[in-house]
């Protein structure tokens, strides 16, 4: 076996761990491609959590529990 210069081998180690860091974060994104999106068609702020005021459809009887009312 060869011996590694005392400076050299903090900086391959380092190197190995980088790479081995960007072998998980490939693994993980492909698995993510492969699943496919979580919720298709849904879009970011494309509608509001409730009617026109704040609260839930079929929460009748639940006043003062919508998220957009204030007091």
């Amino acid at each position: 076996m060869e011996a590694i210069e005392p400076g050299t081998r903090p900086s391959l180690l380092l190197l190995g761990f980088a790479l081995l860091l960007l072998v998980v974060f490939l693994g993980a994104f492909a698995a993510g491609r492969a699943a496919g999106p979580v919720s298709p068609g849904l879009s970011p702020g494309s509608s509001s959590p409730g009617g026109p005021d704040g609260r839930m459809p079929g929460m009748d009887g639940m006043d003062g529990h919508g998220m957009g009312t204030g007091r």
